[in-house]
């Protein structure tokens, strides 16, 4: 049997797809630096999602590699759900890093990288193979957020409101002893690469501007299959593949002037006039949903976030109050893109519907340097020659 030249373990976050998407875009970049590379994937994201973004085979391993944060919704977290996760996954079982060091060996891997995956740097180590850290954050610090003694994000409570922050997570002093087992873990990393935007910066192998999956198709060609008209000012909502129930839908309806796609809002195609409604997983790639939209509405997400940045186009985004990354991503749309802050509340009343005029008239704004996709896989493909 030939054995593939390179091939690389690839151990990715299961919280929500922002990692995965993330991990996807380096794959694609990685692969078309040289087809000799195979990737190992470990993760609890499901298989389809790599399947959809991945043109060649690769492996593919159910293995649970990170909790990060349990939620109720996707802006709500849950912390003592969260917690009592944590305490099954850490410290890590030995004879599971062993088995998974053994496995990663027969597969003939040279190289682990991890998206902000902790089991995957204990699993390199182990296996006696180069670990790479690809982050924006470590869980140690969004933790540390959470903590009774930090200070609140006021501005985020005052723009929420009472109603909508009492719902929301209190501190959880339970998570301060994974802190510094998960600092330790991340340390260990023997190289490291941070994305844009960064939520602290630390020093690092590489710094990347922000890292996208790039779109397959022209606007054109996406909005005739979903029989929008070219001249159509079309706004994509998203809120990050979890699932959310719209009820404004009928208030969209009325907005003859604009078109909607909505991905998670149905079970399979509908044509409901000016709203193209799509299942949670559908044949439309979401970065070509992005390209094809004029403004995108959607809860703030890495994985959004630098797919509208590099698509040029407009963002109302959505903030989880709690979340410390919120902040860091928020400062970045509003320093270098266009967009607008849009509450929670906000969203689900379909009040943001009054400033979709003003947010439109935006212009798009051109990003010319490359993709952090392209910046990684580069450091990354070097790494693999030399091992």
């Amino acid at each position: 049997m030939m054995i593939t030249e390179h091939r690389i373990a690839y151990f990715v976050s299961p919280h929500g797809y922002g990692h995965a998407s993330r991990a996807a875009a380096i794959m694609v970049a990685l692969q078309k630096l040289s087809l000799s590379i195979q990737f190992e994937i470990f993760t609890q994201v499901p298989r389809w999602f790599f399947e959809d973004s991945l043109a060649s085979p690769f492996g593919y391993y159910s293995v649970l590699t990170d909790i990060g944060l349990a939620q109720k919704n996707s802006l709500v977290e849950d912390l003592p759900e969260t917690v009592r996760r944590l305490a099954d996954f850490l410290p890590f079982e030995r004879t599971q890093i062993e088995d998974l060091a053994h496995q990663i060996n027969r597969l003939h891997c040279h190289l682990v990288i991890c998206d902000i995956s902790p089991l995957g740097i204990a699993v390199a180590k182990a296996a006696g193979l180069p670990a790479v850290l690809v982050e924006n954050f470590t869980w140690d610090w969004i933790y540390q957020g959470y903590l009774p003694d930090q200070e609140r994000p006021q501005e985020f409570q005052k723009s929420l409101g009472s109603e909508i922050w009492d719902r929301l997570p209190t501190e959880e002093a339970r998570l301060s002893p994974y802190i510094a087992e998960l600092q330790e873990l991340f340390a260990a990393a023997d190289y490291h690469i941070q994305t844009e935007p960064v939520c602290r910066a630390q020093p690092a192998d590489l710094t990347t501007a922000p890292v996208s999956r790039k779109s397959r198709t022209s606007a054109a060609e996406t909005r005739q299959k979903l029989g929008l008209p070219n001249q159509a000012k079309v706004i994509l909502l998203t809120m990050g593949g979890i699932p959310w129930e719209y009820t404004f839908l009928e208030q969209l309806a009325g907005q003859h002037d604009f078109h909607f796609i909505i991905p998670g809002a149905a079970e399979r195609l509908e044509l409901r006039g000016n709203l193209v409604l799509l299942p949670h997983r559908s044949d439309f790639f979401h970065p070509d949903l992005v390209k094809a939209s004029n403004a995108v509405i959607g809860k703030l997400g890495y994985s959004t976030l630098a797919e509208v940045y590099h698509a040029g186009i407009p963002f109302g985004y959505i903030a989880r109050p709690h979340f410390r990354e919120s902040e860091v991503l928020a400062a970045f749309v509003e320093n270098q893109m266009n967009g607008i802050a849009i509450t929670a509340t906000q969203f689900e009343s379909g009040e943001w519907l009054s400033r979709l005029p003003g947010l439109l008239a935006s212009p798009r704004r051109r990003h010319g340097e490359a993709n952090g996709a392209s910046q990684a896989a580069q450091f990354i493909a070097n790494l693999a020659r030399r091992s």
